[in-house]
């Protein structure tokens, strides 16, 4: 690794001993990775994907009080992914049981740390950090030391920004020390396309099932969709990043695409087009039946696949506000049209502290109560990986939910009928 005389002097230990172990350790994760020099943080903010205080994560709070004591705190201030309870969320006697005294038993403990690192606010919580109700936005071409899969596809892909997809831990190391070992995302060649996905389909996919096929077929290398921007008007605005917002998530979890870019839309796309197209780039084209065939590939690991549905969660990743605002006007009217004043099914709709106290602004806020929705700022992923919640027959839009846990896969059109029409 060849490292500024400024760099070297951190790792030489003339900034303390604390703060040459965390030059170490990024040192030598470049390393691992073929990096031959370091580059610095741009960005005003960090994100970190670990914000769930799990028994198990001793040794992390050791860390921590040792980079605290130490004075070795981010150089950014950061937000954080969602936190894992909410008791507005239904759960029943023996989930809370096992969320309080197995699970989450360091939350309160942990958050003070994390405050004590450089938290941005106290309810800085959630994996859409880059909405602009959260105020973690980058600006093209700023090097981050982020961490959460569908955080850093997002900033790489729709914000042009430039990260890795670091693991926990060394996204807070990087924005400690104040630099990150230069390789894949953050070079040019790195951010080149190995593969042309060509959208041949008769209506605008949806957007978590064009992720998830995008995503298990490229796993991770980059992606140049060709096809995709006639469906999204030509334009980035914001229905369109709620779009990719929705699908890069699915990219990430289904494979492990950290970026991509959308011909005519995605900002790398729009100034350097067809020439981010590696040479030797392979095809992969999604038609109607491609789409089909990954929807009907997916398991059902419910014990009872016939189970009646026990619960719903949207908003894996969090839900934009123009979300919540099209799903109340969604839910109302097809409640209308199956005769129903409530949803049938207990119904959780996540989203950003920052986005639900925007939306609670609206008319609409109380629209989507009176509907019996529940809005939530919780991590559905970290409410289902309890056990007694893994055994409940819960239904999602959500690849990533899917993925990581036992919730059952329904495209929104699906899953809309589900909660508003029930057995009738």
């Amino acid at each position: 690794m060849n490292l500024t005389s400024e760099q070297q002097a951190i790792l030489d230990g003339k900034s303390g001993e604390t703060l040459a172990k965390v030059m170490e350790t990024m040192v030598r994760y470049g390393e691992l990775f073929g990096a031959t020099s370091m580059e610095k943080i741009t960005s005003d903010y960090n994100h970190l994907v670990t914000s769930f205080g799990l028994k198990a994560l001793k040794p992390v709070y050791n860390l921590l009080d040792q980079l605290i004591e130490a004075g070795a705190v981010s150089q950014q201030k950061f937000s954080a992914d969602p936190r894992p309870m909410d008791k507005n969320v239904p759960s029943n006697f023996i989930q809370n049981f096992v969320f309080n005294n197995f699970m989450y038993t360091r939350q309160e403990d942990y958050e003070k740390q994390l405050q004590k690192l450089g938290l941005m606010a106290d309810d800085a919580f959630t994996c859409t950090c880059y909405m602009n109700e959260v105020g973690n936005t980058p600006e093209m071409g700023d090097v981050l030391s982020w961490s959460e899969s569908s955080a850093v596809v997002y900033a790489n892909s729709v914000l042009g920004a430039r990260c890795n997809r670091n693991s926990g831990i060394i996204d807070i190391m990087g924005s400690i020390v104040g630099y990150v070992p230069k390789f894949g995302f953050l070079t040019d060649e790195g951010r080149k396309a190995k593969w042309i996905v060509e959208i041949q389909t008769t209506k605008k996919p949806e957007a978590q099932l064009l992720g998830s096929a995008v995503g298990m077929k490229v796993m991770e290398d980059v992606p140049y969709i060709i096809g995709l921007d006639k469906w999204l008007d030509g334009k980035l605005d914001d229905a369109a990043k709620t779009y990719l917002k929705d699908f890069g998530a699915a990219t990430a979890s289904n494979g492990a695409v950290g970026l991509y870019h959308v011909e005519n839309i995605t900002p790398e796309a729009v100034s350097m087009g067809r020439d981010l197209i590696a040479e030797g780039a392979q095809v992969y084209v999604i038609d109607d039946a491609e789409l089909q065939r990954v929807y009907d590939s997916y398991p059902v690991i419910w014990k009872n696949k016939d189970a009646k549905p026990k619960l719903c969660f949207m908003g894996c990743p969090h839900m934009s506000l123009e979300q919540l605002k099209s799903w109340t006007d969604k839910v109302n009217e097809s409640l209308q049209k199956f005769g129903n004043k409530k949803v049938v099914i207990p119904t959780v709709f996540t989203a950003s502290p920052g986005v639900i106290k925007e939306f609670k602004k609206t008319p609409y806020a109380q629209k989507l109560s009176d509907a019996g929705v529940i809005l939530s700022y919780i991590c559905p992923l970290m409410y289902m990986n309890n056990p007694m919640s893994e055994k409940m027959p819960v239904i999602t839009s959500s690849n990533k939910l899917r993925t990581y846990t036992s919730a059952r896969y329904y495209t929104d059109d699906e899953i809309l009928e589900q909660i508003t029409k029930g057995g009738r």
